[in-house]
Formats: C-alpha cells, structure tokens, sequence
C-alpha cells in the first residue's frame, strides 16, 4: 500500500466545518443540525474523537452501531469527513480493569479514572488496546468515499512518572547512550556524586528526585532534559501505533491536533510521522495577531513549508481560562482568513453544536444550546463559510516564498527554562515572539523552522535565544553570512551543548568568530530594573530600555551599534554588528523592549531590501502565498477596530469581493478587514 507521507487531504475547496460530536444528541437533532450546517456551508465534520467508551463497551465487546449511523449519515449528506480513531480518552472500564493504565503525577501520585489526559504512554495495555481500537476503526470505514483523513488521538500532552515509565525511559537511555559510561559523561554526575553504575539506579526525574519548587527546578539538568525528550517520544510512539494500524486499510493521510507553541512536546521530532500538520488555534487572549501568526508559521514549518490544517478555533469564546473574553464582531473571521494568510489550507471549529454539560458546555460553538439560526455568530459563520465557497480552490497548496528564518527550538526553550541561572524570568516563547513580533510588524513573510532545516534559501536567520547549540548549525549559520546573508542573535544563545553542557571557550561559544564579541560576565536583575540603551548615532540615535539580563560584550572584532547607559558597565556593548564574509553577524546581549527589538530587526531587514509594502501602518498584515500554478495569492489583514486607507501596489481581483484592483487605487480596509488579492500581471 502507499505511503501519504507529506500529503493533505483531497478537497476541492478550504475545508469548513469543524468537531461535531452527535453521540452526544438524539437522533432528531442530527437533522436540524446538517440543515444549519447547509446554511452554514459547513463542508467537513471531524466525527469520533471521544467515542472510545461508545464503540468499545467492555474488555471483548466491539459496537460501531452508532459510529454507523453518524458516519453513514454525514456521508449522506455529502460532508467530507475526517475521522477520529476515538482514542482522545480511554474509557473507564479500561482504568478499573488496569490500573497500571492511569497516570503517575509529577508528586508521585497514582491517578485514578477521570479527565482525559490520563492514560500512561508506556502501558503496553494502553498500547495494544489503543492500536488495536484504530485498526478496527480503519478496517471498517476506509472504503467509506466520504473519509478524506484519519485523526488519531486528541491534543496529545502532559507527562507520566510511573514504573512503566521509568523502565521505558531507562531503554530509551540505553538506546541513546549505549553505556553508562557515556551517560554519566553526558549527565555530569561526577558533580554531587551522581554516577550511576547500574541502568536499575536511574529514576525519573520528579518532585521525588531530582526537582524542588516544580518541573522547572532541577539539580541534575541533563537527565530532566532527557526525561522531556523521552516523554514526548513515547506519546509519539502511541501516534505511531495507531497510525501502523490504519496502513493496514487504509493510505488516507493522517495526523493529530498539535497546540501551537506547546512546551511539553516537541513537534519537530513527531512532523515527519505526520502526513500534515494541524493544530488548534486558542490565543493566550484576544489582542495578540503576532502570536498567533507565529504559531501559523511553526505549523507550517513543520513539514518543510506544507500547507497545515487549522483544525480547531472557537467561533466565540474558550472556556478553559479564568477569563474567557467574546470575539468582537468581524474577529473570528479576521482570525480565520490570518490562518489561510500563512498556510492553512482548512478552517475547522471546536465545537459545532454546544455541549449540555461538563467542562466545555460555555465553550463557544457554531449551534448555541437553542439551537438558532439567527445569532451574530452563526450568521457570521454563514458569511464566512460563503466566502471560502467563493474562494474555491484558489489557495490549496499555495507555499509561503519566505526569504527570513526564524529558528525555534525545543531543546533551547527546555533546557533554558531549566537553567539555574541567569534569570529565571526570561520565557523562551516571550523573546521568540519579541522577534517575530518585530519581523510581522515590518510586513516580512517568514519560515518558523527547526534547527535542521536547510538555511541555504534564506536571506536572513534570526535566532533569539538559542541556548543550545547543536550538530553543525554553527556551521551552517556561519555559512549564510559568508555568502552575504545576516543572522540575528540574543543573550543567552550559543551557551550549551546537546546534552546541555556549557562550551569550554568564551560565550557565545561556537558563534563567537561569527559575531565578533566575547563575554566573561553577565548581569541579571528583576523585572522593574531598567536599563537604558542608546541605539545608532545622529540623527538615527535613540533610547529604549532594557532588562532581565544583561551580557557584558568585549568586541573581538565587531562593531558596536548600541550602549548600556547605566550601571557600572555604562558604555559597554549592548548591541553589536560583525562583518563576516560578505554578510552580518548581530549580537543583542540584553533583553531589549520592543521598540529596540524592532529597531534592530529593521536594519537587518534594510541590508537586504526585505522591509513588507507597509511597514509603518499599524496592525496591518501583510502576506503572500504562491499556488502550485505560479499564481501569486496576496493577503491584507487590518488587525484594527478602526478602518485603514492604504495605496494598492499590485494589479488584480479581490477573490472576497470580486473587485478590480489597479496599483495607486486606494485600499480601504475596514475595521478587521480582509482582501485576498490575486496578482495579476
């Protein structure tokens, strides 16, 4: 059978629709349901993702009766599906026969039956039952033409500290390290004498071990950062099981909703099991476009620029958080066209139809509780979902021609926030975003990518906080400023190897020829502590403040672009730029406030002519995405309340509107406004 490896699902359109979970209704509802969703233009229903203890009443017992008739029905009604394997959560019959089955907390605590995230990676119970659920799932429904792709488990997350566990993670050790030897040397157990002489010796690390204050609070960070690269192998090994099992039917991609930005698993190493990538899009609150953008674009990175899925989004409000705030009229929408503006090529909803009850019965849907038609949000629903049909296939496949980079990392985001020092107030996602904020703002389309990825393309290279440097990225860095590209740096970059052991030379380590700088000392200071840079010279010069930590630069060569102006390193570099080849090095040594990130990212973008076609309008969004076919896909996003007047610079048709586009003509966006331009010419 072949394999879908780097392949979306077969549509003619952007898939709309979204989680529908009718187990969860009476027969009679379904009907009124697909007559909204007609209204709607819903397209494509996920269907099955918690039905574990639907479908498999008991140990032996198998009923698909109800399955059937959800799938049977939303076939008849001409909507794609993709289909969940039901192994969201296990049911609680398996807890009860199984103990073993349930997780082990962080406190060493035995968790009994109950929420979700429960279920032990390791469990060879949990193992075989869960694939054992997905074959008969994908024996039963793979001829089924309605299936456009398979959607096994649900938010993967969390840890698991139990026996089982630490039995995996000592062969996952055994695996990596091959001897003792060469984990005592990776580990630095000389230090508190820690050597280890029997592989039985080696626990998890927990509250029990190795930690004090919390997961982040740890004597010993070599063997927590290898516990967080075992977990998150070991959920992906129960991925990997289900989806063995639907190739045994069925070569329909698969995938499963990944969460953004999400520390506890690193969705570089799961991207290459994925057929596509898709994820659920709930922003940390409702005034953050850049953040979401990010996220979009380390979704896309995962699979080499592939278009994702957006497969989940409220089309309201969450209910997860202490502050769960409504989208404005017109947001959900913006939010839905911004998720197509990077790549997405579906947009999905969590929920359809609104639960009656547990945790998510205030969660936002597209169907209310009284199930009308003539709401603000089903209607704009409505609205959108008749856009998309106009839109057609337009965007499918269409690729992101970035020439910036951004690397993200999890190995730097763990191993820095399990640092004990400098400063445990530095957040890797916070500088992260600090940098890409600045980069969307300046209107630049940019590839969120893995450390391994190719950089031979790219222009520029940003790499804010990359703590820890591994294999020959250093290498391949210094090769893009030799042909003439510029990579961009921070504090605390370049500081640890791989198994997160500091570099026995001056910081920044292996970077240290390529940024022309050497640093012996550093300072760090609480959160309220300022203090002030002065960036440029003449008229160019300006102030922004700095804080959290504060790296004192000895140039070896560099030029210095920006001062400290207080404390007894007053003068001293804050920011420098080094020739290298025919390209930059840039070292910023303190965490800069936006203003001085932004000013500092402009003048890379500068050198190489790459600032966007508006970069000094406020909130407004600029992207570009290029189909299959050469056709150059340009999207406007005004992230405003407040409408935004701007000059067209390409020639060619709005496919929201239809409207005719000449360059010079005014562009009036209004309030969360979207065009979707098709360049003409």
């Amino acid at each position: 059978m072949s394999k879908a490896a780097g392949r979306l699902p077969r549509t003619s359109k952007v898939p709309f629709g979204g989680d529908y979970n009718p187990e969860q209704w009476p027969e009679e509802v379904w009907k009124e349901d697909y007559r909204l969703f007609d209204a709607a233009r819903i397209d494509t229903v996920t269907l099955g993702v918690f039905t574990w203890a639907l479908t498999q009443p008991a140990p032996d017992v198998y009923d698909f009766s109800t399955l059937d008739r959800i799938v049977a029905r939303a076939a008849a009604e001409g909507r794609n599906i993709c289909l969940a394997t039901g192994t969201g959560a296990h049911p609680a019959w398996l807890a009860r026969a199984h103990p073993e089955v349930t997780r082990v907390d962080f406190e060493g605590r035995r968790h009994r039956y109950g929420q979700r995230h429960n279920s032990c990676p390791s469990s060879p119970v949990f193992r075989r039952l869960s694939a054992e659920l997905a074959r008969r799932v994908a024996a039963r429904y793979a001829d089924n033409p309605a299936v456009v792709a398979w959607h096994v488990g649900n938010e993967y997350g969390g840890a698991c500290y139990c026996d089982l566990c630490a039995a995996g993670f000592r062969d996952w050790l055994r695996r990596k390290y091959g001897t003792l030897e060469a984990l005592n040397t990776a580990w630095y157990t000389t230090f508190w004498s820690h050597t280890f002489t029997d592989w039985a010796e080696i626990e998890p690390p927990s509250a029990l071990t190795e930690h004090w204050r919390g997961p982040n609070h740890t004597a010993f960070q070599g063997i927590t950062l290898d516990y967080l690269r075992f977990m998150s192998d070991a959920m992906l090994a129960n991925f990997i099981d289900e989806k063995a099992a639907i190739r045994e039917s069925s070569d329909l991609p698969v995938t499963t909703n990944f969460m953004g930005m999400y520390r506890p698993i690193d969705y570089h190493r799961w991207a290459p099991h994925l057929d596509f990538a898709s994820w659920d899009n709930y922003p940390p609150d409702d005034r953050s476009p850049a953040w979401m953008a990010l996220t979009h674009d380390l979704m896309r990175g995962l699979k080499d620029g592939q278009p994702f899925w957006l497969m989940e989004q409220t089309p309201s409000y969450t209910a997860s958080r202490d502050v769960n705030p409504l989208k404005r009229p017109g947001v959900m929408r913006l939010w839905s066209w911004q998720a197509v503006a990077h790549g997405a090529d579906a947009v999905l909803f969590f929920q359809m139809r609104a639960s009656r009850g547990a945790c998510e019965k205030y969660h936002g849907a597209v169907i209310g509780h009284a199930g009308r038609d003539d709401t603000r949000v089903f209607r704009e629903v409505a609205a959108l979902g008749a856009e998309l049909e106009r839109l057609g296939g337009a965007t499918l496949g269409a690729r992101t021609p970035a020439r910036v980079a951004l690397l993200f990392d999890w190995d730097s985001w763990w191993a820095l926030e399990i640092s004990d020092g400098p400063s445990r107030l530095v957040r890797y996602q916070q500088v992260v975003h600090a940098y890409y904020r600045a980069l969307w703002e300046a209107g630049v389309d940019v590839d969120v990518v893995a450390v391994t990825a190719d950089l031979s393309r790219y222009d520029v290279v940003v790499a804010p906080a990359l703590h820890m440097l591994k294999g020959d990225l250093a290498q391949r860095l210094t090769e893009v400023a030799a042909r003439g590209g510029s990579v961009l740096t921070t504090f605390l970059s370049a500081r640890v190897d791989e198994d997160d052991q500091a570099f026995l030379m001056d910081i920044p380590g292996p970077l240290g020829p390529l940024m022309g700088i050497r640093i012996d000392e550093w300072d760090a200071r609480e959160a309220d502590v300022v203090n002030p840079v002065r960036l440029g010279d003449g008229d160019d010069a300006r102030e922004v403040g700095s804080r959290l930590v504060f790296e004192l630069v000895i140039p070896q060569g560099a030029e210095v672009v920006g001062t400290y102006q207080a404390d007894f390193y007053a003068g001293t570099p804050a920011v420098t730029r080094n020739r290298f080849g025919a390209g930059e090095g840039w070292y910023v040594a303190t965490g800069l406030d936006q203003a001085g990130v932004s000013w500092v990212v402009r003048r890379v973008l500068a050198r190489h002519d790459l600032l966007g076609p508006y970069p000094d309008v406020p909130e407004l969004e600029t992207t570009l995405r290029v189909a299959p076919d050469g056709t150059r896909l340009r999207f406007l996003l005004n992230h405003s309340a407040e409408p935004v007047e701007v000059a067209a610079i390409w020639a060619g048709t709005d496919l929201v509107t239809g409207e005719t586009v000449t360059p010079g003509q005014p562009l009036r966006l209004a309030g969360y406004g979207v065009l979707v331009l098709r360049e003409e010419g």
